[in-house]
């Protein structure tokens, strides 16, 4: 499987776009974050950089359209995005109250995903689950605040 840097390079150069040097940063480091990350965040991450929050605006839909991040979820009213290419797909379990997030693996649930979809005629492009609650910290608190 091509690394992230080949395949957004390939899938720049079928639209007409060349791999910029700020695009590469952008890239590299969506991909060094561990973790669900906003614009503002990447952006952060390349202070010192010379790469404008504009740029990184501009770039997310690009990385999204490779397939090499999705948007994870919205949060605070900004949309949290992860890389994707070489990981497993997950569910992600959204804390109310703390905001916190976790994530277990998918595989359990798409084989009954998939005879679902067969059922309806529809044609899987990408799944993403997210569920909100709260988890067991904030729940053993809001239980003992009664």
């Amino acid at each position: 499987m091509p690394d992230h840097n080949t395949r957004f390079k390939d899938f720049l150069e079928l639209r007409g776009f060349k791999l910029t040097r700020s695009r590469k940063l952008i890239l590299d480091a969506a991909f060094e974050l561990h973790e669900h990350f906003d614009a503002e965040k990447l952006h952060d991450s390349l202070k010192g950089l010379n790469v404008s929050l504009a740029t990184v605006y501009r770039t997310l839909p690009l990385l999204l359209d490779a397939g090499l991040i999705q948007l994870a979820m919205r949060s605070e009213g900004r949309d949290r995005f992860e890389h994707i290419l070489g990981h497993p797909r997950h569910v992600h379990w959204i804390c109310e109250n703390c905001k916190q997030v976790f994530e277990t693996n998918l595989d359990e649930l798409v084989p009954r995903i998939e005879v679902a979809a067969k059922a309806q005629k529809f044609e899987i492009n990408h799944i993403n689950i997210s569920i909100s609650g709260l988890c067991w910290k904030c729940r053993i608190n809001a239980n003992e605040s009664q």
